[in-house]
């Protein structure tokens, strides 16, 4: 497999230049590049060569227990001891206390790395959240350091069978038992709903606390400790591992409560509003997984063409393949997509730290999550196109990077989910604030202020017909936000390392004002 080489530049440049993470009062920009350079390195030395022999290896279950591929436990060891699990958890409880903005650089670098793994341990940010949001102090203290240490992974218990997208029919069942509570039932598609590399997990579920007439209102969040707390195992088991297309190392487990003993988080009935704390988190995780994908297709297929010679040159010299203009054009759109899906999380990542755009941000996570999801893929695809032959091989990495993108625009809501959430509930909640800080967002930027107000239009229009409609809106609005975001790296190219790269990329974007990742 080719090596990986971490984007570091081009990440450090979104987050300085283009998302102005600067003007976040925690932002240390020194100390940010520091730990951005080290988890790169690290990332590139241990953890990126296990990414093909975990796939090739996968995952096996043991005695009702999940077994992780070679090598998995030894690097995971490294990474907590290292203290990368808990780069967010509040120094009071053992973490470094670092900004999401720092977390966004690991996690795409860790992704571009090995996705296999980041999916196993990549909740765990989500899981901190909800507790710091939900718990009570003793819940705190009793998960936050484990979580920040790394001794424990967590995971996020939501789908069942029969229950995907639609929460009301959840079935899996909470009783009250003495100052605790009991949970029955399944629960599918839980990513590291085991594993042997953390000493423990803390199993966030989405259980029913009502009867099931009241839907999601009768729905509450908990967490469920993998063993009880005399150190017996809590009645949960695997039930089977998934074979699947992609990221073969990262066990995705059906699980079984049977008795199970739990906690509540937050209020009884409240599930649903805790939940939206993991999933927002997650759902910008995963368009940066999107990101991370186009990134390693766009280096994959620059390395691979700057040595292939095939056909002339102008001057009848043997030429590589970058050098024709179709072959040119499809690096480039791998490249465009990698850092405008990348600068559209970021803008969006520091407005939701700092906190004073909460409508901007609502509106954008599921847009920046249903383009760089489909991006990934786009730009996936094209690296197997570039490289013909060689890229359908198992040899370069590029088939694998498509099958383990593939999963980005399914997993944490379709693409069709986001769509819809966009053309509905986004347009209207908090009367349309978000359609509004969304347009003003497109409008700050040179020459997109008409297009913002014909935007503006389209989703009044929209908005009386939205299931009819939902795609094309969605299409024309992550188009209109990549431009956007675009324009707002090509405003400060300069400052790059590569400024010419940049405007050559932007002009290419503006010129086809559409979505980039259709063909």
């Amino acid at each position: 497999m080719a090596r990986v080489n971490a984007p570091t530049d081009d990440i450090l440049f979104s987050l300085r230049h283009v998302a102005r993470a600067d003007t976040l009062p925690d932002w240390d920009d020194e100390l940010a590049g520091e730990i951005v350079g080290y988890f790169a390195a690290f990332a590139e030395e241990r953890i990126a060569p296990l990414d093909a022999v975990g796939d090739a290896e996968g995952c096996r279950l043991e005695n009702g227990r999940v077994r992780m591929p070679e090598g998995f436990v030894e690097v995971y060891r490294e990474l907590a001891e290292q203290g990368w699990q808990g780069l967010v958890a509040p120094e009071a409880y053992g973490g470094q206390g670092l900004s999401g903005a720092v977390l966004a650089a690991v996690s795409e670098i860790f992704t571009g790395a090995n996705h296999s793994l980041q999916m196993v341990t990549g909740l765990v940010p989500g899981a901190i959240s909800t507790l710091k949001r939900f718990g009570t102090e003793a819940q705190r203290e009793a998960w936050l350091p484990l979580l920040a240490e790394g001794r424990w992974l967590s995971t996020m218990a939501l789908t069942e069978p029969g229950a995907g997208s639609d929460l009301s029919a959840i079935r899996t069942k909470a009783v009250r038992d003495g100052e605790g509570w009991r949970l029955d039932g399944e629960k599918i598609f839980i990513s590291g709903g085991d594993q042997d590399m953390s000493e423990g997990i803390l199993h966030l579920v989405l259980a029913r606390t009502g009867a099931a007439e009241e839907g999601v209102r009768g729905l509450s969040l908990f967490a469920c400790p993998a063993e009880r707390p005399d150190g017996t195992r809590n009645g949960v088991s695997v039930t089977r591992i998934e074979e699947k297309m992609g990221l073969h190392a990262s066990p995705t487990c059906q699980l079984a409560f049977d008795g199970a003993h739990a906690e509540l988080l937050g209020e009884e009935g409240g599930g649903l509003r805790a939940m939206f704390t993991m999933m927002n988190h997650a759902r910008l995780d995963v368009a940066l997984q999107g990101v991370a994908h186009a990134a390693r297709a766009s280096d994959l297929a620059k390395a691979y063409a700057a040595e292939r010679r095939q056909g002339r040159g102008p001057d009848g010299a043997p030429a590589t393949i970058d050098a024709h203009p179709d072959v040119a054009r499809m690096i480039d759109e791998c490249d465009a997509l990698a850092i405008g899906g990348r600068a559209l999380c970021h803008i969006t990542l520091v407005a939701l730290e700092k906190g004073d755009q909460p409508d901007f941000v609502e509106f954008m996570t599921p847009v920046c999550k249903y383009f760089c999801s489909e991006a990934g893929i786009r730009a996936a695809d094209l690296a197997i196109q570039v490289m013909g032959g060689y890229g359908y091989l198992k040899e370069y990495g590029a088939e694998q990077n498509w099958r383990d993108a593939r999963i980005c625009s399914i997993y944490e809501g379709t693409s069709g989910i986001h769509a819809r959430t966009t053309a509905t509930r986004s347009l209207t909640l908090n009367g349309g604030a978000g359609m509004r800080a969304f347009a003003n967002f497109v409008a700050e930027n040179d020459g997109l202020a008409e297009a913002a107000e014909a935007w503006s239009k389209v989703a009044a229009a929209t908005a009386a017909s939205p299931d009819a409609d939902a795609y094309d809106f969605m299409e024309a609005t992550a188009s209109l936000a990549y431009r956007a975001a675009w324009a707002r790296v090509a405003a400060v190219a300069d400052a790059s390392a590569d400024p010419a790269r940049l405007r050559r990329l932007a002009g290419r974007v503006e010129r086809r004002g559409a979505s980039s990742f259709r063909a």
